[in-house]
């Protein structure tokens, strides 16, 4: 038999007391800390963050959405075929154009920018795409043409000058002529607008600077000698009509202004002797 120990048995005995008590006793719950007004602020703006992002998300799909449903009516709205009894659209039609008091009257003597001289042989009215148009009717004797000024657009046209007019353009045709040093064409463009504007002023300087006078043999570029006819032609019918005199008698008038004695210029050229010609040309 072994020998039992009193020491061995309580040391036993206290030490599994000792194990029961430690395993018994709980950890204590750690007190809860209390958050600040900054936290909670952090925390707010976080979830106002989260949903403002889940709305554009949701926005965003809406919008594709729409979009795709309308891509696929407006193929849908290709591929109808129209139907008969829609309703179609009404087009509201002007009835009548502004009006205006009439300047001239009929058997005028008028000026056309673009045309010359013309006369007045009517008034009419008439309908064009369903709009009333009151209008003069130009005749233009020299072109032999008929041309429609509506009533609304008679600031274009222009009165015959008077006399004193006639006289200023004289003293302009006597004048010396204006000659510039720059390129042919610009000045072409330049004596183009002077004659389409109308102005009988300009009219006279376009010929006082075209005109060669009594040297016909210098040389003339065809388009400078289209230029100074066209001038010279409009301006001589407005003389005609102003001074009431014949062709002739206003040629003559023009031509003196001018120092233009063709006559004389002509019955020389005939006279020449042949040889005289070849040489001036091989000289050329």
């Amino acid at each position: 038999m072994k020998k039992i120990s009193l020491i061995n048995t309580l040391k036993k005995t206290f030490k599994t007391k000792k194990k029961s008590k430690k395993k018994s006793l709980k950890p204590l719950a750690k007190p809860k800390k209390k958050k600040t007004t900054k936290q909670k602020k952090v925390k707010a703006f976080k979830k106002i963050k989260v949903q403002k992002k889940t709305l554009k998300q949701s926005l965003k799909s809406k919008s594709s959405i729409q979009e795709k449903k309308e891509n696929t009516e407006a193929n849908t709205n290709l591929l109808r075929i129209p139907k008969s009894n829609e309703q179609k659209p009404e087009i509201k039609k002007v009835k009548k154009q502004d009006t205006e008091k009439k300047e001239y009257k009929i058997k005028d003597f008028v000026v056309y920018p673009k045309h010359g001289v013309g006369q007045i042989t009517e008034f009419k009215k008439m309908s064009i795409g369903g709009i009333e148009i009151e209008a003069y009717i130009l005749k233009f004797e020299k072109d032999k043409a008929n041309g429609m000024v509506p009533v609304n657009k008679q600031s274009h046209l222009r009165p015959l000058a008077t006399i004193n007019q006639v006289n200023k353009c004289i003293s302009i045709l006597k004048s010396k002529p204006k000659i510039k040093r720059s390129m042919w064409s610009r000045r072409a463009q330049e004596y183009e607008a002077k004659i389409s504007s109308g102005k009988i002023y300009e009219l006279a300087e376009v010929v006082r600077d075209l005109n060669k006078g009594d040297d016909l043999m210098v040389d003339q570029s065809y388009s400078e000698r289209q230029l100074f006819e066209k001038a010279y032609d409009r301006i001589l019918t407005e003389f005609q009509i102003v001074l009431n005199l014949n062709l002739e008698d206003t040629q003559k008038k023009l031509d003196k202004a001018l120092k233009r004695n063709l006559e004389k210029q002509v019955q020389k050229i005939e006279n020449k002797p042949p040889e005289e010609e070849v040489s001036e040309e091989i000289a050329k």
